[in-house]
């Protein structure tokens, strides 16, 4: 998770996923969607479809990116906003 509110008024928040497939990716942000739904917040559909190499689902305050392990080092996200997920805080899903 990436905290943006005193660096940008995109979001308040990224959450940056690795995903094992492109299918992994879009069934995540299915389930994230339905999920946020159920709990009464409105996104978008997702964007990055049909591909899904990068799926970004926007609720808003929060972006959350669902990548491909390959796309994710390339577009390197952490990198461009000057963070770094090398400490012991990092978790994997």
């Amino acid at each position: 998770m990436i905290d943006l509110s005193n660096k940008s008024s995109i979001a308040d928040s990224f959450i940056i996923a690795t995903c094992r497939s492109t299918r992994h990716a879009d069934s995540t942000a299915d389930e994230l969607v339905r999920k946020l739904k159920k709990i009464g917040v409105k996104c978008p559909n997702p964007e990055g479809r049909p591909r899904c190499d990068w799926v970004i689902v926007d609720t808003g305050s929060i972006i959350v990116h669902l990548f491909r392990q390959e796309v994710r080092e390339l577009y390197n996200l952490e990198k461009l906003w000057e963070v770094s997920f090398d400490s012991s805080k990092t978790k994997l899903a």
